[in-house]
């Protein structure tokens, strides 16, 4: 089943899916605090495929603090090599394979599959071959090569759970602040176009691609 059904007297459960230590807090950060914040029984396996020397506590701090509601978690970080993610890629392959043997999540989330970083591809494209009958909403992540798309489903934020979002991101990735793109600014105006854009109530949003979702009536 493709939709997401939302049960209250079942588990929601969720997966997470990330590159590189901080993509899942950037890209569905407020999506999973907003979810958490209503849903405090779901289970969400949270996996940072690669953190380089130094990352890696980061990466640990990033899943405590916006998985601080989960019912039940998972983290999983491992090492694949950085930047080489398309060169390996019968390792990770291999991966997926065994995860989807001990998770079948409602959702997974994942990155932009056109994301024009090497390895954000390559785990999109894995994500949907290996979880072929499940909801995937891949997320955007804003940098230098511009490949900002035209997502098709939306996420209204609360403006508390934005400033959160934010606010854990610029003080748990502290490896990443000299990036000229890593600010507080940029990470509002992405909420903001998003949020004008499918004319949320609070103006900030979040925003995914769907490539196939099944209308259950």
């Amino acid at each position: 089943m493709l939709g997401l059904k939302i049960n209250n007297n079942r588990r929601l459960k969720v997966l997470c899916l990330g590159a590189h230590s901080d993509d899942i807090e950037i890209g569905c950060g407020g999506t999973i605090l907003s979810l958490l914040g209503k849903y405090r029984t779901a289970e969400v396996n949270w996996v940072v495929f690669s953190s380089e020397a130094g990352r890696e506590e980061e990466a640990r701090t990033g899943a405590d603090t916006f998985l601080k509601h989960a019912g039940r978690k998972n983290v999983r970080i491992e090492k694949f090599r950085n930047g080489f993610f398309p060169y390996i890629g019968s390792e990770i392959k291999e991966y997926f394979e065994a995860m989807k043997e001990d998770v079948s999540p409602d959702v997974i989330f994942t990155h932009y599959r056109e994301d024009l970083h090497q390895d954000h591809r390559v785990i999109s494209e894995l994500t949907s071959n290996s979880f072929r009958d499940h909801l995937i909403l891949e997320y955007e992540i804003p940098k230098w090569d511009g490949d900002i798309g035209r997502p098709n489903m939306f996420m209204p934020l609360q403006d508390s759970v934005c400033r959160k979002k934010i606010s854990n991101i610029l003080s748990i990735f502290k490896t990443q602040a000299s990036k000229h793109w890593f600010k507080e600014d940029l990470f509002y105006s992405i909420l903001r176009i998003r949020g004008m854009e499918c004319l949320s109530p609070t103006n900030h949003a979040e925003a995914y691609y769907c490539r196939k979702w099944v209308l259950d009536l």
